[in-house]
């Protein structure tokens, strides 16, 4: 038995982005590691302009330590999508993103997936507490 596909009322946040021509393989579908690149921009964006996140010379960045992808339906060139975002786990260093594909419109996830972020200062590569800012943001992604 397969587990059913998220759906759009488990996230708290959307960020809209259209497939690319070159995001399609041979098999005339965007590739699955296509996906991955759009749950780190979804990610990023989110931390820049809800958390003040600076990724050319804050203190703080933040690593990936673990991710993964379920796939349910594909999408193709030239799909519009939302890249569902909620926190599933928020740490003191670190946080788990808990990601979804839809095609616009759609109220079932293509897509489902989930990475680790641990923030580190960007000097020494070692883990630090999450700024109060960014965590803040971080927080109002967590599902009660």
């Amino acid at each position: 038995m397969t587990a059913p596909h998220p759906l759009r009322d488990d996230y708290r946040h959307f960020q809209p982005l259209d497939t690319r021509w070159h995001d399609n393989d041979l098999y005339g579908h965007v590739n699955n590691v296509v996906y991955y690149g759009y749950f780190d921009s979804a990610v990023n964006r989110y931390l820049i302009e809800r958390g003040g996140l600076d990724i050319q010379d804050g203190e703080v960045v933040g690593f990936v330590v673990s991710s993964a992808c379920d796939y349910f339906a594909s999408v193709a060139f030239p799909d519009r999508l939302d890249v569902g975002l909620r926190v599933g786990k928020l740490g003191n260093s670190s946080v788990q993103y808990e990601l979804a594909i839809f095609r616009e419109g759609e109220t079932e996830a293509c897509a489902a997936g989930r990475f680790v972020h641990v923030f580190v200062e960007r000097r020494s590569n070692r883990p630090v507490p999450i700024p109060p800012r960014l965590r803040e943001a971080l927080q109002a992604l967590v599902m009660a």
